[in-house]
């Protein structure tokens, strides 16, 4: 899954620096847009993350509290 991830976010990023070097360089809207993407995508990694840590935990949680 993260292979994949990466890969499409490798070629993407190829892609994306081609198309600058090509008209010349890229403007300021177009650094915020990239910014604003890069904000979306690690927002989303993060809360992913944080949502499969606290299920862990919770049943690690769970375990540790439950009677023998």
């Amino acid at each position: 899954m993260f292979l994949r991830l990466y890969t499409g976010v490798n070629t993407w990023w190829t892609d994306l620096k081609g198309r600058v070097t090509d008209e010349g360089g890229a403007t300021a809207v177009e650094y915020a847009l990239m910014v604003a993407l890069i904000a979306v995508v690690i927002i989303a990694a993060v809360a992913f993350i944080g949502k499969a840590a606290s299920t862990q935990f919770n049943y690690v949680g769970g375990q540790v509290n439950a009677p023998s």
